[in-house]
């Protein structure tokens, strides 16, 4: 997807504001150039145990999704996972592009009606109803493996009445996990905050067995090349989401000093820069997003 195109405007969203706020399917990204970029990277790395498809807003929203999802299938043996919010499953086009995936993994990250207008901020074509009846009837026809991540903000969805509604939704709900997350990354807006261990944990003993507390993303993707390549490669990855130190270094394979020395100089030329959220995490300016020809 171009940058920031989606159906919702989370408030926890780390790249930032939704800059074109749609639910129409169109063309985003031409199909062969998303397969022939796959293509190469597998070819430069070892084999991943995904190929996950998510996109800079809204995956579901590129009519050519299937497309993809069937190319992915001709091209490689590793599964392929998709990322949504879940918010189109209604559209039975969509559900049908899906059904081929190996792992769905919608948002669900609330129930009650205030909670989710305060959090996804979705367009105004978009009800929760409409959306929990497409969750369901996705799951009720999908063969492969199903997940649900609700992502939790703290005063917005963990209180009481949110925390019941949610669980009388996903009880009944054919899914293999539900994944708590919270807002540990610099967030759209500053009023989205975390919620603390403690309370992560009561509210996955609420949910039952299959619910599980995310920890944070780890698993090495890229290799070694020359200072510019490190450098794209560092730019690339952090225009599809912030990271700390930790985590770029896990990334690309290079030692913390290494990074540093890379991510100063992305820092002086501009490309990228410093937040702090309980963590530094660095980010690509706005006006260096990699859909942006960075």
């Amino acid at each position: 997807m171009p940058f920031k195109t989606c159906s919702y405007d989370c408030i926890y969203c780390q790249l930032g504001r939704t800059t074109v706020h749609t639910i129409q399917r169109r063309d985003y990204v031409p199909v062969a150039d998303v397969l022939q970029e796959v293509e190469t990277k597998l070819k430069e790395n070892p084999q991943p145990d995904y190929v996950t498809i998510s996109g800079s807003g809204e995956p579901t929203l590129n009519v050519g999704l299937g497309r993809v999802i069937q190319g992915l299938k001709r091209l490689t043996s590793v599964p392929v996972a998709i990322l949504t919010n879940g918010s189109l499953l209604y559209d039975q086009n969509i559900r049908e592009d899906l059904a081929a995936a190996d792992l769905v993994i919608p948002s669900l990250d609330a129930a009650t009606i205030p909670a989710f207008e305060q959090i996804n901020r979705p367009c105004s074509q978009l009800s929760l109803e409409r959306i929990i009846e497409g969750l369901q009837d996705f799951a009720n026809m999908f063969r492969g493996r199903l997940w649900i991540e609700v992502m939790l903000a703290r005063g917005l969805n963990d209180g009481e009445e949110e925390i019941t509604a949610l669980t009388a939704i996903l009880k009944d709900l054919p899914v293999e996990k539900i994944q708590l997350n919270t807002v540990t990354r610099p967030p759209a807006e500053a009023f989205a905050r975390l919620l603390e261990q403690e309370q992560m944990e009561r509210i996955a003993a609420r949910l039952g067995q299959r619910a599980e507390i995310i920890g944070n993303f780890a698993g090495k993707v890229y290799g070694h090349g020359s200072q510019q390549d490190i450098e794209k490669e560092i730019v690339t990855l952090l225009s599809r989401r912030p990271c700390t130190l930790t985590e770029i270094a896990f990334l690309t394979g290079l030692h913390k000093t290494e990074v540093t020395k890379y991510t100063g100089r992305l820092v002086e030329a501009g490309l990228i820069e410093v937040v702090y959220r309980e963590e530094a995490y660095y980010k690509v300016l706005d006006g260096n997003r990699r859909d942006r020809n960075v």
